[in-house]
């Protein structure tokens, strides 16, 4: 009994980094253990804190799951983790680097992935939901509660303004990074397990930028990349080979820049909602939509 015991945990061991990687690289819709280590370099590259933060983060919310016995395929898959680091790297973006901060980016990313569980649970594709509602919900606390926490944001940072870096900080924003060598980074990392979803993902960042600055003269928050990320989420999202991908995937860059310009107007911290909104609406169309067809061609 004591040798099956020792195995067990030996092997439980050997999978936590595939879990980790995976579970990184779940943020843009990959399970890939190469994207994941790429992901973390990008990250590493623009915030030293925020790399820290990120494995922290993602080793509470799989090991979260662990303890609590979720699905063990669900946990390699990294479904458990994507949200806890993005918990993890969002906490250094409005919090100032405290003990505290830490306690909250641990709690916080055992919250992440329960609720990630929940929603799997219940078939409901949330994505970064359970992300967005958790640092929500910590803003609003700290704020109300410890307002010495938050970090003061630069209203005009010193950000290249050169168009074709524009891009590249789209990438770079999915995980909080203004850096655009970590948007190329993220960028490669992509490209390496779904290079399909790369290109979709550039394309609305590109789609995104043009938007915000020809039509919206919002130079400033295109510059740092905060018109693209939450489009390139949705772009990878619905990406692929077929004429009718591009068109969901453009409808719901579309959607997602509609309110990611409402919430902006509201000064409303918008996180990954406008993308999280945008793909489960786009979502639950296009199978209705192609339930119809269905029906209609077995008719």
């Amino acid at each position: 009994m004591n040798q099956i015991s020792n195995r067990m945990e030996s092997n439980t061991i050997k999978t936590l980094p595939m879990e980790l990687l995976h579970g990184l690289s779940q943020i843009m819709l990959q399970q890939n253990a190469i994207t994941g280590f790429l992901f973390l370099a990008g990250i590493f590259w623009g915030s030293i804190p925020m790399g820290f933060a990120a494995i922290t983060a993602t080793l509470v919310g799989t090991l979260t799951a662990r303890w609590l016995g979720y699905d063990k395929a669900e946990i390699y898959k990294g479904l458990y983790g994507f949200s806890p680091a993005l918990v993890g790297v969002a906490s250094l973006v409005f919090f100032k680097l405290t003990i505290m901060t830490w306690f909250v980016i641990i709690m916080g990313s055992a919250a992440a992935a329960i609720l990630q569980h929940y929603f799997i649970r219940w078939n409901i594709p949330a994505f970064t939901f359970p992300f967005v509602l958790v640092t929500w919900i910590c803003i609003y606390l700290i704020k109300n509660i410890i307002p010495e926490m938050m970090v003061v944001p630069l209203e005009d940072p010193l950000i290249s303004t050169d168009t074709w870096h524009f891009v590249f900080r789209g990438y770079g924003q999915v995980i909080f990074q203004n850096s655009v060598v970590s948007g190329i980074i993220f960028l490669m990392a992509v490209l390496v397990n779904r290079p399909f979803m790369a290109i979709y993902g550039l394309v609305a960042s590109l789609i995104g930028v043009s938007i915000a600055i020809y039509y919206l003269g919002d130079k400033q928050s295109a510059v740092v990349g905060l018109w693209g990320f939450n489009a390139v989420l949705c772009a990878i999202a619905f990406a692929g080979k077929k004429v009718s991908d591009g068109v969901w995937a453009l409808i719901s860059v579309t959607i997602s820049l509609v309110v990611t310009w409402i919430m902006m107007h509201f000064g409303l911290v918008q996180l990954t909602f406008p993308f999280v909104f945008s793909a489960c609406l786009v979502t639950y169309i296009k199978k209705y939509f192609e339930s119809r067809i269905k029906d209609a061609s077995s008719a």
